[in-house]
């Protein structure tokens, strides 16, 4: 089924876990989180990235759609990382029901004119808005980009931020990169920063760049006050890694011989981040709240 971004994270809020938002570019990926939240009883977020929508096109989003009408777990269809006004109508009108508006990289007055602008134009057809303040790094090996220097959310831009935007949901700079780390760099996150941040303000809270950070660092911020996590390059890590194999392993060329692995390795990988999110089993939360 087919639910809010606010609703979907502020039971996530209450019960203190948080959502995997996963994005997927193919059926295959598609299947892998749909089929894997069905099995475990657990609420996701379906995220695709502009760049993802360019590549599926809006065929793809009736079938996700569908996909989720269909489901008797909660979803939510979200644009990540829209840069534009463009990006935000083209997503509305494929049926995405909440959206991203990345305005992080402008100087801060224009970022909050960007958010509320969108915020106007959203809300009165119910769909939800994300902002974005600070910036994500950038590893070089994602679709989602980011920025050369990480720079830290401002608890107080934060609050001001949150009050002058309208937005339904924050995603904070805590030290995090998007894409797969290099060897031997270990991020560290920032929670003192996560932890004013919670103390001060009452929307939830998104962590982007969630792939490949050490576990222990994720399980705190959910329990410091995330709601949502992104995931992208763990979970297309592991069905392309299987995919390598088999196809290095032996001559096959149809794809239900070849893809069917891929999507049970990816399953593992989700329902790995979905025990760390603390949010396997939670959409029996969904129907009594």
């Amino acid at each position: 089924m087919l639910i809010s971004m606010p609703q979907m994270l502020q039971v996530a809020k209450k019960n203190h876990f948080a959502v995997g938002a996963f994005n997927v570019s193919s059926s295959m990926l598609m299947r892998a989180v749909a089929e894997e939240a069905e099995s475990t009883k657990t609420p996701a977020i379906i995220a695709i990235h502009p760049d993802e929508l360019k590549f599926v096109t809006d065929e793809f989003i009736s079938y996700v759609l569908t996909r989720i009408y269909t489901s008797p777990i909660p979803f939510v269809l979200h644009l990540d990382h829209g840069s534009s006004l463009s990006d935000i109508e083209w997503a509305v009108h494929a049926g995405f029901n909440s959206v991203m508006i990345d305005g992080s990289k402008l100087p801060y007055k224009e970022n909050i004119d960007l958010v509320k602008h969108v915020v106007s134009l959203m809300h009165p057809i119910g769909v939800a808005v994300e902002g974005e303040l600070g910036t994500i790094g950038d590893t070089g090996n994602s679709i989602e980009g980011g920025a050369t220097k990480i720079i830290y959310t401002k608890p107080d831009q934060a609050v001001d931020f949150i009050s002058s935007t309208g937005a339904d949901s924050l995603a904070v700079a805590i030290g995090t990169a998007h894409g797969i780390y290099p060897p031997n760099f270990k991020p560290e996150l920032q929670m003192n920063i996560l932890r004013e941040i919670v103390e001060r303000t009452d929307i939830p809270l998104v962590l982007h760049g969630g792939s490949a950070n050490p576990d222990e660092e994720i399980a705190q911020a959910v329990k410091t006050g995330i709601q949502k996590i992104n995931i992208s390059s763990d979970i297309k890590h592991t069905f392309y890694k299987k995919c390598r194999e088999i196809l290095s392993d032996q001559e096959v060329r149809e794809p239900n011989q070849i893809y069917p692995e891929c999507i049970a390795a990816t399953r593992k990988t989700i329902r790995q981040k979905m025990q760390l999110f603390n949010s396997l089993g939670k959409s029996s939360c969904y129907y009594t709240n």
